[in-house]
């Protein structure tokens, strides 16, 4: 027992979503051999939710449960126009609630906060994505404004609480949902096994790397101080980021088997012996730490989520909509304050990377004048987003210390530098 309580401590998340790729498959197979009625393939998806909400946050559990029950009155109650400002405004007032309750019992009576409430509260913000999507739907007139009766009580139900995404991502839309669900018995996706294996060895080569990293960094952590060398702090601190964003890629890619357990995210043959099962990502570790803009790893970088705020509030604001949409991802995330500044320097830099790029396009003529630019672009993305997540994570003033120390803030000073300068 002792490597599944090693997990458990270091990786709650990936844990709960191990176990429950076994019952994922069940449903698959038993929905495709026409073992599950439409009725009970929502129900064994809901249940499940229900279930692993209980066994994962006790009494916190209540916290999803009396949002979905808000949230299925609403779309049953009032017309499809008024429906999203009422569900975002309850739901986020509700998430925002514990959030700063959270941070009550750490900051001011300097209380440990207990786990399984931070896990509600995580799956809660989860939540608030699938319940703000349906409610967009319903606004823009889609699919969804054809099914507001009573009849839909257990499809929206099945949707909030389904449990290969109570816990993680990716988001998927109520229409594929129930396209899927609908669907599985008609023209079920091919078995999973194959991309389950593929994805599963992927987290495990993700997590050895990690714990790799983790005691390599450990090992050093003494020599790190201002009169060391400056590029070895630099390195360092690099280091500290790319650890703390594997545990996303860990989580994303293990969100990922859970929902192709299950049937969700198949789009289709690539060729006769090659299914696709890339319907449902946040997004891939290669092609995103590959990003040599600073915007380009933002629209990468947990995709489903960044498509939802784009689409919430991006698309929606007429003034300055990117620092609206960087300001509702504090809001969203906690508004500690390291998200503050984390968040609002990552929309500075963001918006400085299109002023630099627009600077040095036209002078770029030769292949090595662009192959040093791509060099030095990607080096400062990478410096940038790892200041940017550092600061995220550690939530408060350590991550400025640390940043400072090393020099590794001089980063994101650069580029608010230039973008201070564009705006002149």
């Amino acid at each position: 027992m002792e490597p599944i309580q090693w997990l458990s401590e270091q990786h709650p998340f990936l844990t709960y979503q191990c176990f429950s790729i076994p019952f994922a498959f069940l449903f698959y197979v038993l929905a495709k051999q026409g073992c599950l009625s439409l009725t009970y393939r929502y129900l064994f998806l809901a249940s499940g939710g229900c279930i692993l909400a209980v066994v994962t946050m006790g009494v916190y559990s209540l916290l999803l449960l009396i949002s979905t029950v808000i949230f299925v009155l609403l779309v049953c109650s009032l017309s499809p126009e008024r429906v999203h400002p009422w569900v975002f405004g309850l739901q986020m007032g509700w998430q925002t609630f514990w959030h700063l309750l959270i941070q009550y019992r750490e900051y001011y009576l300097n209380e440990p906060t207990d786990s399984r409430l931070l896990l509600s509260v995580s799956s809660l913000m989860l939540l608030t994505q699938r319940v703000t999507s349906v409610s967009m739907d319903l606004q823009d007139g889609g699919r969804v404004i054809l099914m507001t009766q009573c009849r839909v009580f257990l499809p929206l139900i099945s949707y909030a609480l389904n449990f290969t995404a109570l816990l993680g991502g990716p988001l998927s839309s109520f229409d594929q949902f129930v396209n899927f669900v609908e669907q599985i018995t008609i023209s079920p996706p091919p078995q999973p096994l194959s991309v389950i294996s593929y994805k599963g060895f992927q987290v495990l080569s993700l997590e050895l790397a990690r714990i790799y990293l983790t005691r390599l960094l450990r090992d050093n952590a003494s020599s790190l101080s201002v009169s060391n060398n400056v590029l070895t702090n630099v390195l360092w601190i690099w280091g500290l980021a790319v650890v703390l964003r594997i545990r996303y890629y860990s989580h994303w890619k293990i969100s990922e088997c859970l929902n192709n357990a299950a049937g969700l995210g198949f789009r289709g043959m690539v060729r006769e012996d090659s299914p696709n099962w890339r319907g449902l990502s946040d997004g891939d570790i290669w092609t995103t730490e590959m990003s040599c803009q600073v915007s380009e790893f933002a629209r990468r970088w947990n995709g489903t989520t960044a498509t939802w705020l784009r689409r919430l509030v991006f698309q929606r604001c007429k003034t300055a909509p990117l620092v609206m949409t960087f300001g509702f991802s504090i809001w969203w995330h906690g508004i500690h304050l390291g998200q503050f500044v984390g968040f609002l320097v990552w929309a500075a830099a963001v918006r400085a990377d299109y002023q630099i790029h627009k600077y040095l396009k036209p002078k770029l003529t030769s292949t090595r004048r662009r192959l040093v630019r791509t060099c030095l672009c990607w080096l400062n993305t990478q410096m940038v987003m790892a200041c940017v997540v550092i600061a995220i994570e550690l939530r408060g003033t350590s991550s400025f210390r640390i940043l400072g120390l090393t020099f590794t803030g001089v980063f994101p000073l650069v580029n608010l530098r230039v973008l201070c300068k564009t705006l002149t």
